[in-house]
C-alpha cells in the first residue's frame, strides 16, 4: 500500500515540470556557489574540501523542499480526492509514509545529481584523493537526514491547508526555525550557558555539523529520526482532525 502511494507520487513529480525543475535548480544553484561565484568557490580556499557546499546546500533546500512538499495533502484537499483517497482501505499512516518517501527520494536524487562535485574535487587533489572522504560522506548523510526533516516538516504543513502557498510559507517557517533560528537564540549570551548549551544541542544546524566531522554518532542519528516520526505523527494527527 504504501508502495503504491509512493509510486503514484513519484509519477506525478516525474510527470509534470516541478519535480525536474528542483532538482535542476538544486544543483546549478550549488554549482555556482561551489564552482562559480568568486567570494564562495572551491579554489578560494586553496585546499580541498566541500565546506561551501555544506554549507549553501541546507539554505537551498529550505526553499525547495516546501515547494516540494506544499501540494502532497493541499492538493488533496483543494480538489476533493482526499476523501476518496482516506475512504481505500490503507490506512492514513501508510497514506503519509507513501507521500513523504516520494518527497525524500526527489531529495536523495537532487543531493546524488551533486556527488560529481566530490568526485571532480577528488581528482583535483594532489595526490589523487587527499581529501577527508569520512568527512565528506558524514556531510552528505547528515544533509539527507535533514531534507528528510524539512520533507516531514513539508507533509504536516501541507495537510494543515488547503492552500499551497500558506502550506510552503509554514514548512519553510518551521524549518527555518529548527535549523538555524534556534542555534542563533543559543548564541545570545543573556539567556545563559545552560540554557545555551541545551538549543545548541536541540538545533538542527548543530547534529547536522555533528556528522561532517566525519564520526557517525548514533545520538545524532536518533535525533533526526526522531524529529522525523515527531512530524509524521503530527500529520496523522492533523488528517484525524480535519475529518471531524
Amino acid at each position: 500500500m504504501i508502495f503504491s502511494i509512493f509510486k503514484k507520487e513519484i509519477f506525478q513529480y516525474l510527470n509534470t515540470a516541478s519535480g525536474y525543475i528542483s532538482m535542476v535548480v538544486f544543483f546549478v544553484a550549488t554549482w555556482l556557489f561551489c564552482w562559480v561565484f568568486p567570494s564562495t568557490n572551491f579554489f578560494e580556499y586553496g585546499y580541498a574540501e566541500m565546506g561551501t557546499f555544506f554549507e549553501i546546500a541546507p539554505y537551498i533546500f529550505l526553499f525547495l523542499v516546501p515547494a516540494l512538499t506544499m501540494r502532497l495533502f493541499s492538493e488533496e484537499f483543494r480538489l476533493g480526492t482526499i476523501e476518496l483517497l482516506v475512504t481505500k482501505p490503507i490506512g492514513d499512516f501508510n497514506i503519509i509514509i507513501g507521500k513523504y518517501l516520494s518527497a525524500w527520494f526527489l531529495v536523495l536524487l537532487a543531493i546524488l545529481l551533486t556527488f560529481c562535485f566530490f568526485t571532480s574535487m577528488y581528482q583535483l587533489t594532489y595526490p589523487i584523493g587527499n581529501i577527508d572522504i569520512s568527512g565528506i560522506m558524514g556531510s552528505y548523510l547528515g544533509l539527507w537526514l535533514l531534507g528528510g526533516v524539512f520533507c516531514a516538516i513539508g507533509v504536516f504543513a501541507s495537510s494543515t491547508t488547503d492552500n499551497q502557498i500558506i502550506a510552503f510559507i509554514l514548512s519553510f517557517v518551521l524549518s527555518f526555525i529548527l535549523y538555524d533560528g534556534i542555534s542563533r537564540i543559543a548564541e545570545i549570551e543573556s539567556i545563559g550557558a545552560n540554557f545555551s548549551y541545551f538549543l545548541q544541542n536541540f538545533s538542527l544546524n548543530s547534529h547536522f555539523q555533528s556528522l561532517g566531522r566525519g564520526v557517525i554518532d548514533s545520538r545524532d542519528l536518533v535525533y533526526f529520526l526522531s524529529i522525523i516520526f515527531f512530524f509524521l505523527y503530527l500529520t496523522r494527527i492533523s488528517l484525524k482532525l480535519r475529518k471531524l
